[in-house]
């Protein structure tokens, strides 16, 4: 089975979903109320389940903080991506240079999920709705994937040699969340 929708008491309807991704259970929100559950391969769906019971005050918190944020965050729309790639290959470039980091390729995507990622042989895929963001996110984002062309996970020594780049590296991480990209 691929897929199984449950009903959890004061919560509501709750998507398991199976996930090749997925190495451990893991509960996403999206507004306005969307509860998705990304189950690995392994996994039965009724332990998934017990999960969900257990971290039932955990949802509802976060049901309530996304509820009274909704009218505050900023819904990004598809830009063009020619003029993405111009802007941020000069910027990614320039940050490469700055900070003496290397990447193999650049892709530039309107992706729903990412703001970018880094590959296993250090190609970086940029989100082109990163032009909606403030410049200091955009480096950030971009000095993110930079220096996971060296550290390949978010261990202590990945956040430490961002904060080398760009100081108190999580308050940015942090206000990135203040936008959406599932618009």
């Amino acid at each position: 089975m691929k897929s199984q929708i449950i009903k959890i008491p004061n919560i509501g309807i709750v998507l398991l979903e199976r996930s090749k991704r997925a190495k451990h259970i893991n509960i996403s929100i999206k507004p306005p109320s969307k509860i998705r559950v990304a189950v690995p391969i392994g996994v039965s769906f009724k332990k998934a389940e017990k999960l969900v019971l257990s971290k039932a005050d955990w949802i509802k918190k976060n049901l309530v903080r996304i509820s009274n944020i909704k009218g505050k965050r900023k819904v990004l729309s598809p830009l063009d991506r020619i003029e993405a790639r111009e802007v941020l290959e000069k910027r990614i470039n320039m940050l490469s240079e700055k900070y003496s980091f290397e990447f193999n390729k650049l892709n530039i995507r309107n992706q729903k999920t990412r703001w970018g990622s880094c590959s296993s042989s250090n190609n970086i895929n940029l989100n082109a709705k990163l032009l909606h963001l403030p410049q200091d996110l955009i480096d950030y984002v971009i000095l993110h994937e930079l220096v996971h062309t060296k550290v390949k996970n978010h261990s202590k020594h990945f956040w430490g040699m961002l904060d080398k780049h760009i100081a108190n590296s999580r308050s940015y991480h942090r206000r990135l969340k203040q936008y959406r990209l599932d618009g």
